[in-house]
């Protein structure tokens, strides 16, 4: 999931610590949602969420609508402004690459999220439906989804999810180190071509 340009949520940021909005961003935030509820009820029903997303994010249909499942916590048909600030913070997450930070600091509340049948277990089809919303996917996080339910079955707990949470970040913080460590070769590899072309001359 990508935020598109030119939105508001572009120049909002969460705090580095709690990967939560400052108060003067939350204030932001509900003005912002007080003008897309326009029926003035305090929530925004199914057609204000899905055109909402499908404005600010590169979301599909079918994924906009396992969102607002997702973020529908009463199962009222709406989402009020408690779902409405928790996806928003995913979405700046997202932007600013803190996805695996804010699925360590808030691990509870997106067990819950991702938990959708409400068994207290997250099934391998759950993880893959909304792996999206924090740009999980691929083969290698399947499995490694798989190597840590070591309940007895297939499914995560939430004290597994935990651990599958921090191996996230590990292998993220590998890949950066990896990238990073790429890119200080690159440049060397380019002086010396560029000092034996001179000398050949």
């Amino acid at each position: 999931m990508k935020l598109k340009p030119g939105y508001i949520f572009n120049f909002l940021y969460l705090d580095k610590v709690h990967n939560l909005m400052s108060v003067r961003n939350t204030t932001v935030l509900l003005e912002y949602f007080k003008l897309l509820d326009v029926h003035e009820s305090n929530t925004l029903n199914d057609v204000q969420f899905f055109h909402f997303l499908h404005c600010v994010t590169d979301m599909s249909k079918v994924n906009i609508k396992t969102t607002f499942t997702m973020f529908d916590w009463k199962a009222s048909g709406e989402i009020s402004f408690d779902e409405f600030y928790m996806l928003i913070c995913i979405i700046i997450a997202n932007k600013d690459k803190m996805e695996q930070q804010f699925l360590y600091r808030h691990s509870r509340a997106i067990f819950d999220l991702i938990d959708l049948d409400g068994g207290h277990t997250i099934t391998p089809a759950e993880f893959c439906a909304t792996g999206f919303l924090f740009n999980i996917k691929g083969r290698a996080y399947l499995q490694m989804f798989r190597d840590y339910s070591g309940s007895g079955g297939e499914n995560l707990t939430y004290n597994e999810f935990k651990l599958f949470i921090m191996a996230c970040l590990d292998k993220e913080e590998k890949t950066l180190e990896d990238r990073r460590k790429k890119k200080q070769k690159q440049p060397i590899i380019g002086l010396f071509t560029e000092r034996n072309s001179l000398l050949s001359l």
